[in-house]
C-alpha cells in the first residue's frame, strides 16, 4: 500500500514537471514570436511583402502549445515567388514549423480570420 509520503512525493514530481513543461512552452511561445518577426523581415526584404500578419494559436496564449506552430499571412509577394517564400520562412527553425499563407489563394474563412483577428508584424 501506498504510504501518504509516498503520495506527497508524487505528487511534487507530478508538480514539478508540469512547472517545467509550462516553462519550456513558455519559453517556445516567446521563441515563436521571435520567428514571426523574422520571417516577416525576410518577407518584406527578399520577396517585397508590403504587409505581414500573425494569425492562429500564437494569438492566443492559452491555446499554444509544445507543438504548436507559427501562421503568418503576407501580402505584395508575387505569384511566381509564393513558393520560395514559403521555402524561405519554412527554413527559419528545425523546431517550429513557420507556414506563410497566400492571401489572394486561401479560402475565404481563413482570410476573414487574418483580416479580422491578424495582427501586423
Amino acid at each position: 500500500m501506498t504510504t501518504p509520503k509516498q503520495w506527497q512525493s508524487y505528487i511534487e514530481t507530478l508538480r514539478q514537471r508540469d512547472r517545467a513543461e509550462k516553462e519550456q512552452v513558455q519559453r517556445r511561445y516567446e521563441h515563436a514570436w521571435q520567428l514571426a518577426r523574422q520571417a516577416a523581415e525576410v518577407l518584406r526584404r527578399d520577396f517585397g511583402a508590403t504587409r505581414a500578419v500573425v494569425f492562429g494559436s500564437l494569438l492566443h496564449p492559452d491555446s499554444f502549445g509544445k507543438y504548436s506552430d507559427v501562421d503568418i499571412a503576407a501580402w505584395g509577394v508575387q505569384p511566381e515567388d509564393t513558393l520560395r517564400a514559403m521555402n524561405a520562412v519554412a527554413k527559419l527553425d528545425e523546431q517550429i514549423v513557420v507556414n506563410l499563407v497566400d492571401v489572394h489563394a486561401c479560402k475565404p474563412g481563413i482570410r476573414r480570420v487574418i483580416e479580422s483577428e491578424g495582427v501586423d508584424v
